[in-house]
């Protein structure tokens, strides 16, 4: 996909009116990341953040700018924080945030703040163009270069309106545990994207088929957990630790298929397809990366000390 057809199919994509968490079709809002992401990984990634971002407002009552295309950048930088700066008037923000995506692409971002407290704040990227500098050359791999992911230094970057929610708003809200499990849609729909590649295969020795087989297996569980997680938040969005354990256990669950998917992939169909097949080396080392935005074992701990810690939890 070429950078005009990106742009242009991200600018189809962003008209889309996707179902808001907890508000009755969730499951729907979980269906339609998945297509995305068996359609494009890097048109997902950008998608998806856009789509986050306008559930995000939506949560705290606020409608995003008609036609505009949105990210959220919430990476942080440990001991550089991202700071607000009350100037008359203004509200300004000064700092760096890595692994920003869209840089150049998008028109509005929303972006966690924290410093004086954690807190966030919308930007109107085009309008701050003098006071946001932006780097991608730090982005050394092919995989997901066209998300035009990089770092971005604000420099005195004014905010549109008012603070978005209390402070730590962002963090203790059960959206953000309900808008973890978008991305883990997103690779769910990529590694189905891996099946459809497989079944263009014309190998069927036995081995073969039996990882197909189990790629095949993967992808209807990741679906399966995608439609009971969606179910379970339109019966209680507002409980927020459901909503966290919830998030993590689905996460866990689709980047392990994920991960098995890819294993089986490049076992079964060998080295040629993910050197010489383009469009399928592209999605296998792209949801490689993607998956890395799991965090793994750190989040099986957090899952894991919340079972402890909290005793209404039962295994049914």
């Amino acid at each position: 996909m070429s950078p005009d057809e990106l742009n242009c199919r991200l600018t189809k994509i962003s008209k889309e009116i996707l179902p808001l968490p907890g508000r009755g079709n969730t499951v729907e809002r979980h269906r339609r990341l998945f297509e995305i992401g068996r359609e494009d990984l890097i048109l997902a990634k950008l998608a998806e953040a856009h789509w986050d971002a306008v559930a995000i407002l939506a949560e705290n009552g606020r409608e995003p700018v008609a036609g505009a295309l949105y990210a959220v950048w919430a990476s942080e930088i440990p001991g550089q924080p991202v700071q607000l700066n009350k100037e008359a008037k203004n509200i300004r923000v000064v700092g760096k945030k890595m692994f920003c995506s869209g840089l150049g692409i998008v028109d509005r971002a929303l972006v966690t703040v924290s410093d004086p407290e954690p807190c966030l704040v919308e930007i109107d990227v085009k309008s701050n163009a003098d006071t946001i500098e932006m780097d991608t050359s730090d982005w050394k791999t092919e995989a997901f270069r066209s998300t035009n992911t990089g770092t971005i230094v604000f420099d005195r970057a004014k905010i549109s309106g008012p603070i978005i929610g209390e402070h730590s708003w962002y963090l203790d809200r059960p959206g953000f545990w309900h808008g973890a499990i978008g991305p883990a849609a997103c690779w769910a729909g990529g590694g189905a994207g891996l099946l459809e590649a497989a079944l263009e295969s014309k190998r069927d020795d036995v081995h073969t088929m039996a990882h197909l087989a189990g790629i095949y297996a993967n992808v209807w569980a990741t679906e399966t957990y995608l439609a009971a997680a969606g179910c379970e938040i339109d019966e209680s969005y507002s409980d927020c630790t459901a909503a966290m354990l919830r998030a993590l256990r689905v996460r866990h669950l689709i980047e392990q298929a994920c991960t098995d998917t890819l294993r089986r992939y490049a076992r079964a169909y060998g080295p040629h397809p993910l050197t010489m097949v383009g469009e399928t080396s592209r999605r296998y080392h792209e949801l490689d990366l993607y998956l890395r935005q799991s965090h793994g074992e750190r989040d099986l701990e957090s899952l894991g000390r919340t079972l402890l810690a909290d005793k209404a939890i039962r295994i049914e």
